[in-house]
């Protein structure tokens, strides 16, 4: 049963992180601070800001990270073996990859799916949903409220608390690992359905760990909502894929907090990836050049009302819905109630389900052209694929749900680090990066394409 350990709004008097932070006064008085290595994310970066008269003239994330060139590497393949590519650019949401390019090729196919296919992909994605949240709620951002500058830490003091944590991460990788055929880059999925059936009694056997898992997450969320949280607010614009009666995940239209309305296939039509010079990461933002916001903050404020109703209940104790609508401090609780909402429906999902006639029904390559987006964990992921003749992808587009968040995060980082910049140098930083942590982001994700130009000399 997760535990409280020791709470603190600002806590400095904690272990050094395993990164460097720089002060300095430039030669006409501005400030630039920079914070390398940001540690608790998943992937490599850092933060650099400049300051004049107290307002941050510049914020940029730095993200890094070598490309991977995922991008370039389908094209040629057939969709079921990009399937299994895209599969490999996160071994923590390898779902959301899989799940996307799917129901892309699906769309453009015109493959129809089994229902009891589709049911059975949504388990498959609560999986993923489950062991993410809890990897970043206990593992990347509780540390940061109980005043502790890792997991390790908080577990030589709070061990009960941590392995609570990681039996929900557990519960989660064992659906993936069953529907899947392994916890980590999943093989099972194909155009069509999936490569095996599932009986009855494989399934039932996820009840009883997800029945403990509940009452975990469950208990999470108390345990987050009762966290102390800087005071912060963002007035930006929140995007989420909209169902007219599920909960997002797998379909549903692309939304805003500003009255969007589009077709999951048609992300292109409003927003739109650049390359800036700090990061080997493409921002997204849309054509108007504003940014926008992705994840559980945006799914639970355009989407609540459909959240599970063991979810909703968990929320409503909390009486924080509107503080999830414009604090990132408060994506903790967010993120602890799609814990509940994604556990509560695997459990429905399992009682309900049945076998699919065919479990994967057959198909015939071809041109086309395919996009679809779906709710990874972090937000909402796009992708989009030109088939030739012979069915090989011709073109590919992925956009990841970080990349689409850069530009937000540098824009809520310039809001909110003046207010800090007055404390302690570690006191500071340690709100900046909690921060950055607020939206985990995946830059291992992010760092999938980068501008290539080759040049013939003779």
């Amino acid at each position: 049963m997760p535990t409280v350990g020791p709470r603190a709004s600002a806590p400095t008097d904690r272990s050094p992180e395993m990164h460097d932070t720089d002060t300095t006064v430039t030669s006409n008085g501005d400030l630039a601070v920079d914070i390398a290595g940001l540690t608790r994310v998943e992937g490599e970066g850092s933060l650099r800001l400049k300051v004049k008269d107290g307002v941050v003239e510049q914020a940029r994330l730095e993200i890094f990270e070598a490309p991977r060139y995922f991008e370039r590497l389908v094209v040629g393949r057939t969709p079921d073996e990009v399937i299994d590519i895209v599969a490999r650019i996160c071994g923590i949401c390898p779902v959301a990859y899989q799940m996307t390019a799917v129901h892309a090729f699906e769309h453009g196919l015109g493959i129809e799916i089994d229902p009891a296919v589709r049911a059975l992909r949504r388990l498959l994605y609560c999986g993923e949903w489950i062991e993410s949240h809890a990897l970043h709620v206990y593992l990347l951002h509780l540390p940061d409220f109980l005043g502790y500058a890792s997991a390790l830490e908080l577990a030589r003091d709070e061990r009960v608390t941590v392995e609570a944590g990681l039996s929900l991460k557990k519960a989660g990788n064992r659906i993936v690992e069953l529907i899947g055929g392994r916890a980590i880059h999943p093989v099972s999925v194909q155009v069509g359905g999936f490569s095996r059936s599932f009986r009855r009694s494989e399934i039932a056997v996820l009840r009883e760990p997800l029945t403990a898992a509940l009452e975990v997450a469950l208990q999470t969320v108390e345990l987050v909502a009762g966290l102390d949280t800087p005071r912060f607010e963002r007035a930006g614009r929140l995007v989420a894929l909209r169902h007219p009666s599920e909960y997002p995940m797998n379909e549903g239209r692309i939304v805003s907090s500003d009255g969007l309305d589009l077709a999951s296939t048609d992300w292109r039509h409003e927003f739109s990836e650049q390359q800036v010079g700090w990061s080997n990461a493409l921002q997204s933002r849309d054509h108007a050049g504003r940014p926008y916001l992705l994840g559980p903050m945006a799914r639970i404020t355009l989407s609540g009302e459909h959240l599970h109703p063991t979810a909703a209940s968990a929320l409503a104790r909390t009486g924080l819905a509107g503080e999830i609508a414009v604090n990132p401090y408060r994506s903790i609780v967010a993120r602890a109630v799609e814990l509940v909402d994604a556990t509560a429906e695997a459990l429905d999902l399992i009682e309900a389900y049945e076998p699919p006639a065919d479990p994967g029904r057959p198909w015939t390559p071809g041109p086309a052209s395919a996009a679809w987006a779906t709710e990874a964990p972090r937000g909402l992921i796009f992708h989009a694929y030109e088939l030739d003749d012979r069915g090989l992808v011709a073109h590919a587009q992925i956009v990841p749900p970080t990349s689409q968040n850069q530009a937000a995060i540098e824009a809520d980082l310039a809001a909110f680090a003046p207010s800090v910049l007055h404390l302690p140098r570690e006191a500071a930083t340690l709100r900046i990066e909690q921060l950055i942590r607020s939206y985990d982001p995946c830059i291992s994700c992010a760092t999938h394409f980068l501008d290539l130009s080759v040049e013939a000399v003779r």
